[in-house]
């Protein structure tokens, strides 16, 4: 019996191993980025990737590249957000204010005034 419940906690802490690691993965982060910015954003235009992330207990920072659907790179540009876990989803809770860039090896774009974020755009 006691045999039993040791072989039952074990497998109960390998699977909650395996399900905070399916959490911690770039797919996971840009299945919350993507949830977030469709809200207001017509995401179906554009091909999103995740280029890194850096996970810290129950938040994680994010690069992200956006580009319009079947464009190329340059004509992109990538945003970094500061993500937070709530169960097994992430969800933005701010962007960067100062980087904005463009692919291609560009210098930074011009800072964007609030207003011209779409509408519900975390700032």
């Amino acid at each position: 019996m006691v045999k039993s419940a040791l072989w039952v906690a074990l497998l109960l802490s390998a699977l909650a191993g395996c399900s905070r690691s399916n959490v911690e993965s770039q797919e996971a982060v840009k299945r919350g980025v993507v949830r977030d910015i469709s809200k207001n954003v017509n995401i179906d235009a554009m091909d999103v990737n995740v280029v890194s992330v850096v996970f810290r207990d129950k938040e994680a920072d994010a690069v992200v590249s956006f580009a319009p659907k079947g464009g190329s790179a340059s004509q992109g540009m990538t945003m970094s957000y500061t993500l937070a876990r709530q169960g097994d989803d992430w969800h933005i809770v701010k962007r960067a204010q100062a980087d904005v860039q463009r692919h291609a090896g560009q210098s930074a774009a011009p800072q964007l005034d609030p207003q011209q974020l779409p509408p519900g755009h975390p700032k």
